[in-house]
């Protein structure tokens, strides 16, 4: 396994769109579109904190 999964950290929609100062719908979608990968348990999602950082850096670097 790449990732120890006790160093993993899941943070849930809520906490991610508070992160990038967006709306949950926001996050649902970039969930949804495959850009933001994330973890399905029963009917909530679960995203890894280094989903969103890198999430986050590959955007900037688009921007740019």
């Amino acid at each position: 396994m790449a990732e120890d999964l006790d160093d993993v950290r899941f943070l849930t929609v809520a906490e991610v769109a508070d992160m990038m100062r967006v709306s949950k719908m926001t996050v649902y979608r970039l969930v949804h579109a495959g850009e933001l990968p994330a973890i399905r348990f029963g009917r909530s999602f679960r995203v890894p904190e280094s989903a969103v950082a890198s999430a986050v850096k590959n955007h900037i670097a688009d921007s740019a």
